[in-house]
């Protein structure tokens, strides 16, 4: 059972450890929302596509992610396990070092992830050596399957991605806290830092949000707010 005791705890991602729980996606991203999601989120890991390191000018994110903080590259745009595990390679030769978070979506309405070509993916990458994140719709055999496969953590979504919707789909997301041994991170759809303080007082490892900060009146309030809520839940 995954659970977390209190704020001085470590987040372990295989060989990484981080003291923060928040995690910063970036499909919304300025420089402004980085700077605020590390300086009053506490952010230590903020996730890109590949394909906004490969490139130049304005679209190269990874120009604005501070020094410190572990750029933790996706493989957003990847239809299934051929090309995700391409584009991890990518990153890997772009530098970008072994964390690799698995993006593998087909759907193109409502962004839901492919658990099969994931749990694929998966064992392929952590073979190579990959610390694996992957994106997943949350089902309970899959989870087993993709721990099975290497992985260091699971991302659930809690809702359809960018949809502040909340944790949609918490009693599914409770059942993976209690019955895999893995971190659990609660991914997409959170909307609230009341929304991210539950996904901790469940037992999620942690939390990953962009577009309810993205997306604020006030970023730097907005992030603030997702910091306190994660450690007080």
């Amino acid at each position: 059972m995954t659970t977390t005791t209190d704020k001085s705890d470590k987040l372990v991602l295989g060989g990484h450890v981080f003291n923060s729980r928040f995690i910063l996606g970036s499909g919304k991203y300025d420089p402004a929302l980085i700077r605020a999601a590390v300086a009053h989120a506490g952010a230590e890991i903020v996730t890109f596509a590949v394909r906004r390191a490969n490139s130049s000018g304005e679209g190269d994110i990874t120009k604005y992610i501070p020094d410190g903080v572990t750029m933790l590259a996706n493989t957003s745009g990847a239809r299934n396990a051929r090309e995700a595990v391409r584009i991890a390679m990518l990153a890997r030769e772009l530098g970008c070092g072994d964390l690799i978070k698995i993006e593998i979506i087909r759907d193109s309405k409502y962004l839901f992830p492919d658990n099969h070509e994931t749990v694929k993916a998966t064992e392929l990458l952590a073979k190579e050596g990959f610390t694996v994140l992957p994106y997943m719709f949350p089902d309970l055999n899959a989870a087993h399957d993709l721990e099975k496969a290497g992985a260091a953590a699971v991302m659930p979504l809690a809702a359809p991605i960018g949809s502040n919707k909340g944790l949609a789909a918490k009693e599914f997301i409770k059942i993976l806290i209690a019955e895999t041994d893995l971190p659990v991170i609660v991914d997409a759809g959170i909307g609230r830092p009341s929304q991210a303080c539950e996904a901790m007082e469940m037992g999620a490892a942690a939390v990953m949000a962009n577009t309810a900060i993205a997306t604020a009146g006030d970023i730097v309030k907005m992030a603030g707010a997702f910091k306190s809520a994660i450690e007080a839940g």
